[in-house]
């Protein structure tokens, strides 16, 4: 049902992407957007995860290398009905974590050093399930597709300044403000929207596999109270989403939540709150 789910996403974000083409150029630009889109779906499947993984520096480990870390992973993922994904740790201080990959028999959890060193055991094993949760509901390869298309109906936005609305539209002020605008804002919060709700899925769905809200909880305050002190080295908006913190959650700008891609750590908190009594 989860990757009915995904597909159906993915399906949606092309279509929507090869109509504002032909918004632009018409039967033309459906054509070069689908083309577009085709290739962009396809990296985005098969690669996107090593990308990721390339850009932070992770390090692959294992049992002989990290065993704690591994130990935790197989004992959640043996409890979740998950095959044991690739680890990795990314050796940097902001504590931070994230998953990847496009199913579960190639999935992978990164996880900072700053976060092994800053949480305790029992708060490494929640911020462990809720990527895993990430994991089991193919929310990483949800996450990229919006990215990926967000970012591109925003590149055609730049070509429409130039290039006009179509045939019979190229003068309507109207059609020109709604391709310049209105169409990569309306991505861009359905990319938001989509990261939003899957974080708080990701929670409940941590808490419940541990058992213990109360362990996310703690950990999440301690994520962002330090990572408000602090801003991920190389962290980029493109895949901003992907971690359990907003990497950016330091830096100081106007309308931040807003335009955030996740909900704010108190709701997050809130809502665990109220997962205790069940």
């Amino acid at each position: 049902m989860e990757q009915l789910k995904t597909y159906a996403l993915m399906t949606g974000l092309t279509l929507l992407f090869i109509w504002f083409g032909g918004m632009i150029a018409g039967q033309t630009g459906m054509i070069i957007a689908f083309i577009a889109a085709a290739g962009m779906n396809f990296y985005a499947y098969y690669y996107s995860d090593q990308q990721v993984l390339k850009h932070y520096h992770a390090i692959p480990v294992d049992e002989n290398s990290a065993s704690g870390l591994y130990h935790i992973v197989e004992r959640l993922t043996q409890r979740a009905g998950l095959p044991m994904p690739a680890l990795y740790i990314i050796p940097e201080e902001q504590p931070n974590a994230f998953a990847t990959g496009r199913n579960y028999e190639h999935a992978a959890v990164a996880v900072t050093e700053g976060l092994l060193n800053l949480l305790t055991e029992e708060e490494v094993e929640a911020v462990v399930a809720h990527e895993l949760s990430h994991i089991k509901h193919y929310d990483m390869l949800i996450g990229t597709v919006a990215a990926t298309i967000a970012g591109a109906i925003a590149m055609l936005a730049n070509f429409g300044m130039f290039f006009g609305g179509g045939d019979r539209e190229r003068q309507n002020p109207i059609v020109m403000l709604a391709l310049m605008f209105i169409m990569p804002l309306a991505a861009s919060i359905i990319q938001m929207t989509v990261s939003r709700n899957r974080e708080f899925m990701a929670d409940e769905g941590a808490a419940r596999m541990t058992g213990h809200p109360e362990w996310l909880q703690s950990g999440l305050a301690k994520l962002d109270a330090y990572a408000r002190g602090t801003i991920l080295p190389e962290a980029d908006p493109q895949t901003a989403h992907m971690f359990i913190i907003n990497p950016f959650t330091g830096k100081d700008f106007s309308l931040r939540q807003l335009f955030s891609t996740h909900p704010s750590t108190e709701a997050r908190i809130e809502r665990l709150e109220k997962l205790k009594g069940q």
